[in-house]
């Protein structure tokens, strides 16, 4: 993050002080309407509401569900993930036209369009579809904002919850749907009643062999008590914003609109989506380029994006749109943070 004078994105009354820093010239997002797109995210909850709250709607949808095939495997399709996209994707259209959208549910552009994006939306209109169709709350509603590769504004949506959370350039918040006192996350004090435990949060439809062996290599072998604590989708990433969990290891597929929304508002509250030590982020341009720093120029402007190997942080809008494995974690000391990065057991 640069230092220097910051611009502001004006929420309400609140002001929120926003400074990056990509290729030595500050990026300017006065421009954003943070209050318009709370309100679309709010609407996408209602649209998605209407379906999970109404048995016979339900029951229909239950009748209809497409299975998908993905980079990050099979996942299910229902009629709320359509009706939420196809709202939030028009809107997102008629506020920003000149703003590409890249989302789970559309035919995203090729590589060769891509490349040249330097603003692009990354949107998953319903995280958590399992979630959703098991009916335990656990699903969210996604809109990231990413430039140059970096994620610089989220909001989330926790419609089965009530909840909205957004933030970006050092300042997140979370308040109730439809509005209510806001809660600054980063100010927020989080009382814990178990103390001395690192809390570890996995997915709850995702577990995995390597999450369990990653967890007892670099916790329980060393003695380190640990509570495990299983949720769906992007609620993971905001645990962590929120200090309800210390450690988020995702070692099985994600896609870039999984996550984009959420790890903006991580960074925000000074955590990190990284990736452990022996992985490293794999993202050629059409050339195969292998070098250590990988460098786009968009539209006039270099964009640099991330180090490859441990420690880099995940990037948006690469080649390919499958993430690499990475650790969450909201902790700022560079020791601590190396050791929740861990080794990946063998």
């Amino acid at each position: 993050m640069a230092e220097g004078k910051g611009v502001y994105l004006k929420y309400k009354y609140l002001y929120i002080g926003l400074v990056y820093k990509d290729m030595n010239n500050d990026m300017n997002l006065d421009w954003l309407n943070f209050e318009k797109i709370i309100e679309i995210v709010e609407i996408a909850s209602q649209i998605i509401l209407q379906i999970y709250l109404n048995d016979e709607l339900f029951m229909n949808m239950n009748m209809t569900i497409e299975n998908k095939v993905g980079e990050s495997g099979i996942s299910p399709l229902t009629i709320a993930d359509k009706k939420a996209n196809d709202f939030i994707c028009q809107e997102l259209r008629g506020l920003y036209p000149n703003i590409p959208i890249i989302s789970e549910e559309n035919k995203n552009d090729d590589w060769e369009v891509r490349r040249k994006y330097t603003w692009v939306w990354l949107v998953d209109p319903l995280d958590g579809t399992k979630e959703f169709i098991k009916r335990n709350g656990e699903f969210t509603v996604n809109i990231g904002l990413v430039y140059g590769g970096e994620p610089v504004a989220g909001f989330v949506g926790v419609p089965a919850k009530g909840l909205i959370y957004w933030g970006g350039g050092g300042r997140a918040w979370k308040r109730k749907i439809g509005g209510g006192k806001m809660i600054d996350l980063i100010e927020e004090n989080v009382v814990r009643k178990k103390v001395g435990i690192t809390r570890i949060v996995a997915s709850r439809s995702h577990m995995d062999d390597k999450t369990e062996q990653f967890i007892k290599k670099n916790y329980v072998e060393k003695g380190q008590r640990v509570e495990l604590l299983n949720v769906g989708s992007s609620l993971k990433i905001l645990w962590i914003a929120e200090n309800l969990a210390d450690v988020y290891p995702r070692l099985a597929p994600t896609m870039e609109w999984d996550t984009c929304a959420a790890h903006a508002i991580l960074r925000a509250c000074g955590g990190t989506l990284e990736m452990p030590d022996n992985n490293s982020l794999s993202h050629p341009d059409s050339s195969g380029f292998g070098a250590s720093k990988v460098q786009h120029n968009v539209s006039g402007l270099g964009v640099g994006l991330f180090l490859k190997g441990a420690g880099a942080e995940l990037a948006y809008n690469k080649t390919d749109l499958l993430n690499p494995h990475f650790i969450g974690s909201r902790i700022k000391s560079q020791s601590e943070r190396k050791h929740h990065s861990g080794h990946l057991a063998e």
